[in-house]
């Protein structure tokens, strides 16, 4: 069983829809957080640039801008799981990088590390592994996760020394700004933000509204 559960605002909040609340929520406890000073749309679309498991001919897409160091990142991979298992060939997942240096400073060179990972195809194991070992991401661990994954890792380490691929995740951040995203994880589904602040079950109820509007009974 897992907890699906993240920290929700105060009632008197939400009933006055006060967003102010949502950066403290996203300082103290890395929840859920958007921009009410933006659309709440996706600004990137995706593309075959991106990392994506699932059906690429699904009807309904979710992204999810993601930080390896978040805790509810961590904590949203086990429901990202089910969400597949639950809807096999109905969704694509696509998981972009949101590393928020400020608070998590081993943030940024994991996710090199996964695209790293990723120029060998071995991007998926690598997210799975970066999250089940988020307390250790200082970069001796992070070598021996390549080993683990038999990965090249004089191409392994070479990329990370030179900062290859942070040009890429420099560009997912700024997708995810333009997007309104100030905190993680932040999922779209079909394009269009999705609050998950009162438990990642709504991810699946968000799912299943999606498929219902694509085609009557696909959802059931």
């Amino acid at each position: 069983q897992y907890d699906l559960s993240i920290s929700a605002p105060p009632l008197e909040a939400v009933r006055k829809r006060d967003w102010s609340y949502y950066p403290q929520v996203y300082e103290d406890t890395g929840a859920v957080n958007i921009d009410q000073h933006h659309p709440f749309e996706l600004a990137v679309p995706v593309s075959d640039r991106d990392h994506s498991i699932g059906a690429s001919h699904a009807p309904v897409i979710v992204v999810e801008y993601g930080d390896f160091e978040c805790p509810n990142c961590k904590q949203a991979a086990p429901a990202v799981r089910l969400m597949l298992e639950r809807f096999v060939n109905r969704v694509l997942f696509v998981y972009r990088h949101f590393p928020l240096e400020e608070v998590h400073p081993r943030a940024l060179l994991a996710a090199e590390a996964a695209e790293a990972a990723g120029a060998q195809g071995k991007f998926w194991p690598m997210h799975d592994l970066l999250f089940e070992r988020q307390p250790h991401l200082g970069l001796e661990r992070l070598g021996e996760y390549a080993e683990r994954l038999d990965l090249d890792l004089a191409e392994y380490c070479a990329e990370l020394d030179n900062g290859i691929h942070r040009q890429r995740v420099r560009e997912h951040l700024a997708g995810g700004r333009e997007s309104g995203v100030r905190a993680t994880p932040a999922f779209f589904i079909d394009g269009r933000i999705h609050d998950v602040s009162f438990g990642l079950h709504s991810l699946i109820d968000g799912v299943e509204a999606a498929l219902g509007k694509c085609k009557p009974g696909v959802g059931n």
